[in-house]
This record gives structure tokens, sequence and C-alpha cells, in this order.
């Protein structure tokens, strides 16, 4: 045993571990869902049997070794279960997201050569039904809540429950096909196939295989000690890589229980009640929280915000050290514990975040007053650097070694080196198989010795830990030769609650500029408090005080820039504030919601020319896309507005 996970000797994919962990830890906790208020509790043994019902339900409506089956719904323990089903006989799973709208769908599953499709509910059939004239190899659709179901009588349909009673009787007839089959398959067979974001053009099909995900999954185990007594929260989409590590690869190798939510309007509620000791969020995530922590710190009494206030800045000055076990004063200590009485620990009371004894934040870079504002109240929340086709853990912090600006140290068994280009390049145990149906970006991804190129541009600092820049493609140059990282300029935009996105400007230009979208729930707490009127998202961000707020926020950015001498020619000298939130079926942001740039310049290409103008404003009209389908023309007058910028000898003396 090996952090508490089972030996891998032998137990070379998913539904091996499966049998082992039933066989060891039967009576333990294994998925957990909240169901109309109440949580449901499944075992390891109930869950074995959960999926070899179903695999053998599956074997009996047709799938054979090899098929692919797409997966699609909220996380739900039923569907996580299907993929395991499915590699137990030999299939693919290849999990979709659920926001994804139809022809979005039509794309992974024409392209997966699916046959098979396990979904959630009556929404993800009827996006099938949409598409399924168009997709002749689809030739089963089962499906896990029958809710609205009642009245669908097209023959290819079939309820989960019905599958798994076919599997029952496949059994009955069939007794040791199932271990048969589960021992046939082996650590190098494909284990799953994972849709990248899309972010440049057509996602690609992530071929892994279970020795990928399963040493991934173990050797991360072994560095951070996780065990079968931890336990996960699963909301992320069960289509994204670090899902697969965190809510299966690692729970099969560990033991531990993983929970999934009432539906995504109760994550924080089901966070708090559940209190996971292990957590990962993309930084939009904890951006969101603390976000929503400040909204209702500025509705407090005035004496509630000067404790806050107060003991916040005792737990910057003191409580990273306290965290990473360095010497404290006796009295700082005291004083923090006291802080920890009143204010810290009621907040990750509030967060959901009290058991945590280790947090995860990667995919792209946190803001480091975020990072710093998490670890100082005493969550152990470190940064990795991940990708899809290194099965998640490329590099990570380790304890009493966290820097806000770095990534941390290249995680066990992987290596990481930089090319004279600067490009991050990386190999290891969890190294993707190829892209599915494409040779050519697998050649031009992957070198003949499992080096991948990662595109993204980075360097290791005197302590050996990997800083990331930006992507590669991304870091330009302004005109005066001066380097532009634009990923950089925004995360320090984003750190403002105020701000959710922001879109910068500046390669091949004299100056830098920004599209900015407002938090519509930070800005309009502020606009009530303030008395001012809005009737939805454009009409507020078009407001003359709500233009002040957000300078605020930018030109504070800009000091921080004029601090660094390789980045203060990165100062934004101009800014709108776009009149409609950038949106992933809009095709503005992929569904991990990474800005799709080429997009955004090619449709407000207009807007970004204005801001390298003398206009001081643009009339604009934008389709945007509503969650049903529907669409709607937005019309506004963008205001384009000019900020302060600083020397950097004169930054220090513009605050």
């Amino acid at each position: 045993m090996a952090g508490g996970a089972a030996s891998r000797e032998g137990l070379d994919t998913f539904p091996k571990l499966l049998i082992e962990n039933a066989r060891v830890r039967g009576t333990r906790p294994a998925s957990r869902e909240k169901d109309l208020g109440i949580w449901q509790t499944w075992t390891w043994a109930d869950v074995a049997q959960e999926i070899r019902t179903l695999a053998l339900g599956l074997k009996t409506l047709g799938v054979e070794r090899g098929d692919t089956v797409c997966v699609c719904g909220d996380n739900r323990p039923h569907l996580y279960w299907s993929m395991t089903a499915v590699q137990a006989i030999g299939g693919i799973p290849v999990p979709v997201y659920q926001d994804s709208v139809a022809d979005e769908m039509h794309y992974i599953y024409e392209h997966a050569e699916a046959k098979f499709a396990v979904v959630e509910n009556q929404e993800q059939v009827d996006k099938l039904l949409e598409i399924k004239d168009r997709l002749p190899a689809l030739k089963q659709v089962i499906y896990n809540d029958t809710r609205g179901m009642l009245h669908y009588d097209q023959d290819f349909l079939n309820s989960y429950a019905d599958v798994q009673e076919m599997g029952r009787k496949y059994d009955q007839d069939n007794p040791d096909f199932y271990e048969a089959s589960v021992n046939q398959s082996t650590g190098a067979d494909t284990c799953t196939m994972l849709y990248t974001s899309g972010t440049t053009g057509r996602p690609k099909g992530v071929i892994l295989s279970f020795s990928n995900m399963i040493l991934t999954a173990q050797n991360n185990i072994d560095l951070e000690g996780l065990n079968d007594h931890d336990e996960m929260l699963a909301y992320l989409p069960m289509a994204w890589i670090g899902d697969n590590i965190f809510s299966i690869a690692q729970s099969y190798v560990s033991g531990y229980c993983v929970s999934c939510p009432e539906s995504s309007d109760t994550v924080l509620e089901d966070l708090r009640e559940i209190g996971p000791s292990y957590f990962f969020a993309p930084p939009r995530i904890f951006e969101n929280v603390l976000t929503t922590a400040m909204i209702r710190i500025e509705d407090a009494a005035g004496i509630k915000q000067w404790m806050f206030r107060y003991f916040m800045d005792v737990a910057k000055r003191v409580g990273l050290d306290i965290l990473d076990g360095k010497p404290v004063p006796l009295g700082s200590r005291l004083l923090y514990a006291l802080g920890n009485l009143l204010i810290y620990a009621p907040l990750k009371n509030v967060f959901g975040l009290s058991k945590i004894r280790l947090a995860y934040t990667g995919g792209v870079a946190i803001g480091p007053d975020i990072f710093i504002f998490y670890r100082s109240l005493g969550i152990n929340l470190k940064q990795i650097y991940a990708s899809t086709e290194a099965s998640v853990f490329i590099t990570i912090q380790r304890d009493g070694e966290v820097d806000p600006d770095t990534s941390g140290k290249p995680a066990i068994g992987v290596d990481v080196r930089i090319e004279d280009d600067g490009e991050v390049m990386f190999t290891g145990p969890g190294v993707f198989q190829s892209y599915y149906k494409n040779e050519q970006a697998t050649r031009e991804t992957k070198t003949d010795d499992n080096w991948v190129h990662t595109g993204d541009a980075g360097y290791f600092d005197d302590n050996g830990d990997l800083r990331i820049i930006d992507r590669s493609k991304d870091v330009g140059k302004l005109n005066n030769g001066a380097m532009f990282a634009p990923n950089f300029v925004e995360n320090k935009l984003k750190f403002f609650p105020h701000i959710k996105e922001a879109v910068t400007f500046g390669h091949g230009r004299d100056q830098v500029t920004a599209f900015i979208n407002i938090d519509l729930e930070s800005v309009g707490n502020w606009a009530e408090r303030k008395n001012l009127a809005y009737s939805g998202y454009t009409d507020l961000a078009g407001q003359p005080p709500v233009y002040d707020l957000i300078q605020e926020c930018v030109e504070q950015v800009n000091r921080d820039l004029a601090e660094d001498p390789n980045l203060s020619s990165s100062q934004i000298s101009r800014f709108l504030i776009l009149h409609k939130e950038l949106d992933a079926d809009d095709g503005e942001l992929t569904r991990t919601r990474k800005v799709r740039r080429n997009i955004v310049a090619e449709k407000y290409g207009e807007l970004i020319e204005a801001l390298y103008s003398d206009k001081t404003h643009m009339l604009v009209e934008a389709v945007v896309t509503f969650e049903d389908g529907r669409t709607d023309t937005v019309k506004a007058d963008v205001v384009i507005c000019d900020t302060l910028t600083n020397s950097p000898a004169s930054a220090a003396a513009a605050e």
C-alpha cells in the first residue's frame, strides 16, 4: 500500500481496480449523490455490482470491444459508472461537455464514430434527437433520468434501469463472462478519449491508455499522501481531463469517495455539507467564491468590515509562514489564532473548505493576490501546471515551497525542459497515445522520443520551479520591441471582483488596449448600494459610474505593471466595457471558458480598431445566443475610455 492506495501489480485497468476495491474496502463509501435534498451513498461493493449489471446490459445491446460510447450529462454517479462499464467490456468512453449545443455535439459524435450514447436526461436526449439523422453510426441511446421521457417511444431509446435489468439476465446465463472480459484488457489498452477545448480550431480527440491514467494518479497519490479516507466533490465537466483524474482515476487507485452535487446551482451549498478534504478548482471558481464573499463583506456592518480587514492584514503577514511551518513570533501566532476564531474559520466554512487538507488550482494562472488570500486563511492551496496530453500533472508545487508566481517542480516521473525559443516541453508516464484520426497533429505535438510540445512559454527560476509566461503563440511584441504577454495582463485585471473577463491587444501595436466584461453580480451589488438603476448587463455596462469603477481597477493594474521593467510597456492605455458577455454559446469562449482570441478579434475587429483611433464611443449591435438556442440582437453605444499610465520610475509616486 502506498498512500493508502492498492498495489498496482496486476491492477492495470479501472475495472480491475474496481473489483479489488470491492474486495478490500467493500463497505467503505465510494460514491455519493444529493437528490431531492437527500444524500445517497453507495459503497465500493454497491458500485461494483451497479457497474457489472450495466456493463452486461450494454453487451446485450450490442456494444463490442473497441466501440466508442459517448457519455454526457452533469456529474452523476451513474454516468461515472457507465464509463467503467464501457471499459469492462472493452469499449472506449468518450465524455462530452454537457452544455454543448447540438452542432458541437454532432462534431464529437461523428468524429469519434460513436455507436452508443449514455446520457443523463431528457435535455441531452433532445439534443441527440435533433442530430440523430446526421449520425448514421449511432445505434442506441441510454438515458438515466426518466422524468419527461414517458412519451418518447423511439426504438433506439433505452432507460438505464432497463439496460441494467438486461445485464442481470445476461449475468445469470453467462456468469463467467464479466470477469473474463475485464481480464482481457491491459494497461496498454485505450482507457478513454477526451476532446480538447478547441481554443484555436476543431477539438482534437486525445487518446489515453489505462497506464497513462493509473500511473499518473498513483504518482500524485504517493506525493500527497492521499488515501481512502479522503473525499472529493465532483462538479467540473466530466469531459475535462482533470475530472477524469480527480473523480475517477485517483478515486479508483486510492479508494476515496467521490460526491456529486444536486445541481450546478447548489455546488457551494453541497460543498459545505460534504466538507471534502481534497479539492480542485480552476481560478475562475476561486475568483467567483471570493467575489461572493467580498459582496457579503461590503453589505456587513461597519464593525464587521473593520474586523475583516484587520485580521486579513494579520493573515497576509503571518498566515503563509504558519501554513508552511516556518517560525512565527508567539504574539503573532496568538493574534492569528484569534483571527481564525473570528474570521478565517467562519469564512472557510462559508466557502465549504473547512476540512481541506489539499487543494489545487490550474488550467490558467491564478492572480497572486487571490492565491495568497486563500493560503493566508490556512487553506493548503497549490498550483499545478497541467494538460490533457499529460493526463493532468506536469508540475506541482511542493509543501513548504509554494511561490504564487510559479507552478512548482515536475511531478513524480515527469521531466520538463525549456527549448531555445522558450517553449516548455515534457515527457512522463501520462503522455498521450495520439490524437484520434489526426496523425499530422500527433507528429507536430509529440516527438518520436515521447516529448510533448505544450505551446507555452516559460522558464525555471533559481529554486527549480517552473514559471509560465503565456501561450507561446500569444506572446508578442509591441512596436517598441517590449514583450507583450496578454494572458498575464488579463489575469491581473481579473483579480478584481468587478471584472469577470478581459481580452487585451498589443502585438504589433504602439500600446496595449483591453476589452472588459464586468461581473454582473459584483457590479450589480455595487450599483444597488449606490442606488444606480439598471435593466440588465448592457445597460449597466454602459453607465458612466461603472466606467469610473473599472478605470480605477485598470489604473491599479497599470501601477503594478510599471513596477516590472519587463512589463511596464504593457500598461493599458485605453479600454472599453463590452456590451455583452463573452459566451461559449456564441463561440467566443471554449467550454472551459478560455478565450478564443481569433474569433474575438474577427468578431469585434471594428471595436479593436476604434481602441487604436481617436474615437470616444461607437455604436454597435451583436447577436447573442441563449441557452435554449434562441437569439436576440443587442444594440449599444460603447464608450472608449483613456487611462493613466506610469513610467517605471514614477510608479510608487502614483500610489
